[in-house]
């Protein structure tokens, strides 16, 4: 049976709204725990949770090792689901349950999803949500309506934009996926001695492949090399486990280079654990749901029976599977330690690892011990919440063409509505959703203002070979001969791409490019919104009878009042694309299967890293306004740039103070660059400064450029107002990945670009000078491949 895990989380959100989940915290005042090591807190927590493995028999160690964990009832220790998600706000999993008889836990605040969320490029706005998600997932906690862990935030890089869960992800760069991952897992987590909830980053690694001719997640094999690897693939985990120190990390479906990254000691031991030094809380791993299946000869065939799998997992360094209940065979934790497959040493360190992860989130503390036991209902979708989700949809929305017609005064005009989700709700959320508290629609954002309105439906998916039978045209010019304007609510959604369905193509779906050329021929006022994925603009962009377009992504549940906030001036676009948008052909020239990044005879690249043939580049964003921009002077003689520059020696900058303090010597500070902005224009905006760095050192071939630093300043007033945003410089940031992996800073003339105007804004030079020297040494496969 092939399984469809998108279909099992829609089926999981549904049946989690009606059962409650049962969640609780052990007694540690009169339960049979209460006077043991485990509840003591002046015990460190390594020691409480090997006093709890050392309380349990084997059967019962054994009905713990995965994601519905039995727990044990002779020692008072509760049941317990692993699965609980909050991608962009409480979800709906097996761990979570909502509440559809009524209020209370009927609804969590439902963000924007991740991808619109990172074309804010703003981190304090990350963290904010963040702080808000693990504060209603607490309430839910209290409530015993989910567990302490939450399967957030999936990191891999979106390298294609066939990929179908891509959109779950901050985009395409590191470094962007790196600064968003840092804030929201601080807002995740919290900087208190009790984690606040853990966090998982996933899915680890070289993970973005769904359903694609014949070929599936399930029996994937990424060959990547080690420079793709540690340049690409693994930095946001690197960020997740060695500098944000991350509770928890899933292994993914994939095999990396012929060994399922489950069974990975490479990925899970020699580098997560050793190299990155994720040991200081003893963080566990859970496996991606049935990944252990995957083993099996039907799709790795990597273990022959069900125990050697569950015995390959645990053996390499998994502590828990997750499992999907339905389709068997289901981990065989039992079989492999009655078959001496297994050590009950390794499932002792399964279990002290997972448990230690809940003692540091006070699931055996008195209630007392944490403010976070207190949180409840009154703190979930506040008025604070709504803000903050229409913030994370507004700020997101980038604008991709204007022709001047935006923004728009609607006031005594009408509207049409026209498109599949100019009145839909559920399309706006994405992947990984919970129930809402609403759905502020188009339809309804338009009602707010008081406007004549007119709705439409429109296609998603469908061709033009349908017409006979189409039922949207004849409706959608209706409702547009009627009205002054015209709003199109287009692009893709879940049932184009998603979990467990990537895209074969990438050009506007037929019958929604055909609808837009007959509105377009009304010659009145036409604006292009567009849901979910990238799509190839280009027959929109030179149509001169489409005035605008709008990228919103999935914009959450305060969607379409963000979206007429942006058209009707209210907010000022500031966002950008966090991905290049390709043109159709790009499918034709490179398979979803290939991992490599650089430019071959056979493949034009990826990312805007290696491809110069956008359609629209990474970093693209318009405003209403105008800006003028510019660097301030790097702190080296001679810093202001210009075509000289400063000469800096490698040396003195790996000898500086603040570097002789860095543990990590690529965090080393290079220096703080200001960009100073000025609106110039006539409406109010926000700016995202966005700094490149370019240049021929290192091995070839050479980036076209690379994303060094970015930062977002707020609320620039019209007419001259000034902001000066900080961009830190790592040493990290300036460095190239060698053929071997190894993170090296080159001797060579730099070259940083302000944002990704053609030409740049700016342009500061300067050379290092001196013996390149290895910033941090990858470590290198075995010749296994393991």
């Amino acid at each position: 049976m092939r399984r469809n895990l998108s279909s099992f989380l829609v089926l999981v959100t549904s049946l989690s709204a009606h059962v409650a989940n049962g969640f609780e915290f052990p007694d540690c005042e009169n339960g049979p725990l209460a006077d043991t090591t485990v509840c003591d807190t002046q015990a460190s927590p390594p020691e409480r949770a090997a006093e709890l493995v050392k309380l349990m028999n084997i059967t019962e160690k054994l009905s713990n090792l995965v994601d519905n964990s039995l727990g044990a009832e002779r020692l008072g220790l509760p049941s317990y689901k692993w699965w609980n998600e909050a991608l962009h706000g409480v979800a709906g999993s097996p761990g979570v349950s909502f509440n559809v008889s009524g209020s209370p836990f009927a609804y969590a605040t439902s963000f924007a999803n991740a991808i619109t969320m990172s074309a804010a490029f703003d981190d304090d706005l990350i963290y904010d949500i963040a702080t808000v998600i693990s504060t209603e997932a607490r309430a839910f906690i209290n409530a015993g309506r989910a567990g302490l862990d939450f399967w957030t935030p999936n990191i891999n890089p979106f390298k294609d934009p066939r990929w179908g869960r891509g959109s779950e992800t901050p985009g395409e760069d590191p470094v962007r996926i790196k600064g968003y991952v840092k804030a929201l897992l601080a807002g995740l987590e919290g900087d208190q001695p009790i984690r606040k909830v853990i966090a998982t980053c996933k899915h680890y690694a070289a993970y973005d492949l769904e359903r694609w001719r014949g070929i599936t997640r399930y029996d994937f094999n990424a060959v990547v090399s080690s420079q793709d690897l540690s340049e690409y693939y693994l930095p946001p985990f690197q960020q997740c486990a060695r500098d944000s120190k991350v509770g928890s990390i899933m292994c993914s479906y994939n095999s990396l280079n012929g060994t399922p990254a489950c069974a990975s000691t490479y990925l899970m031991t020699d580098i997560l654990r050793n190299h990155w030094g994720w040991t200081e809380d003893n963080n566990y791993i859970t496996s991606d749901c049935n990944a252990i299946q995957d083993f099996l000869p039907d799709h790795h065939n990597f273990s022959q029976t069900a125990a050697q799998a569950a015995a390959a997992a645990y053996t390499a360094g998994t502590d828990t599977v997750c499992e999907v209940s339905g389709w068997p065979p289901m981990t065989d934790v039992v079989g492999a330690y009655n078959q001496t497959l297994l050590s009950e040493a390794t499932i002792d360190r399964a279990l002290r690892r997972l448990y230690e992860g809940l003692i540091r989130a006070g699931y055996f503390d008195p209630a007392g011990a944490s403010t976070y036991r207190f949180i409840g209902w009154p703190k979930v979708n506040t008025p604070e919440a709504q803000e903050l989700a229409l913030r994370s949809a507004a700020e997101g929305i980038v604008l991709l063409k204007n022709d001047g017609l935006l923004p728009l005064r609607l006031a005594g005009k009408s509207v049409a509505l026209v498109g599949h989700w100019a009145t839909g709700g559920r399309q706006m959320r994405g992947g990984y959703s919970g129930i809402p508290p609403y759905y502020h629609t188009p339809e309804y954002a338009a009602q707010q203002l008081n406007l004549t309105y007119y709705t439409a439906n429109g296609p998603v998916e469908e061709n033009t070979t349908t017409t006979a039978t189409e039922t949207w045209t004849a409706n959608a010019l209706a409702a547009a001969a009627k009205a002054d304007v015209i709003l199109y609510f287009g692009g893709t959604d879940q049932t184009v791409s998603s979990e467990d369905k990537d895209r074969d193509a990438i050009a506007w779906p037929e019958a929604q490019l055909a609808l837009t050329n007959k509105l377009a021929t009304l010659s009145k006022p036409l604006v292009v919104i567009q849901l979910g994925d990238q799509v190839d603009d280009t027959p929109l962009l030179t149509n001169k009878n489409i005035s605008a377009i709008l990228w919103a992504g999935y914009p959450g549940q305060s969607g379409g009042t963000a979206v007429l906030d942006i058209i009707t001036g209210k907010t000022a676009p500031a966002g950008r694309l966090p991905v290049t948008q390709y043109p159709a052909t790009y499918t034709q020239q490179v398979p979803l299967t290939e991992m490599a990044l650089r430019p071959t005879a056979s493949s034009p690249g990826r990312t805007y890293r290696w491809y110069n043939a956008s359609v629209l580049p990474f970093g693209h964003g318009l405003h209403y306004t105008s800006f003028k921009a510019s660097f301030g002077a790097l702190p080296f003689p001679g810093g202001g740039g210009g075509s000289g520059g400063s000469k800096i020696p490698i040396s003195s900058l790996l000898n500086a103070p603040a570097c002789k303090s860095q543990k990590h010597p690529d965090l080393c500070p290079f220096a703080t660059l200001p960009v100073h902005v000025t609106n110039t224009g006539t409406t109010a905006s926000d700016y995202v400064a966005l700094a490149f760095v370019a240049g021929e050192f290192g091995p070839a071939p050479y980036p076209i450029k690379t994303l060094a630093a970015y930062a977002r300043l707020h609320g620039l007033a019209a007419g001259g107002a000034t902001g000066i945003a900080q961009l830190r410089l790592t040493l990290g940031a300036l460095a190239r990945v060698d053929e071997a992996g190894n993170t090296v800073l080159y001797p060579g003339v730099y070259t940083l670009l302000l944002d990704v105007t053609d030409p740049p804004l700016d342009v500061i030079r300067f050379e290092l000078t001196g013996e390149a020297v290895v910033l941090d040494y990858f470590p290198q496969p075995q010749p296994s491949g393991v």
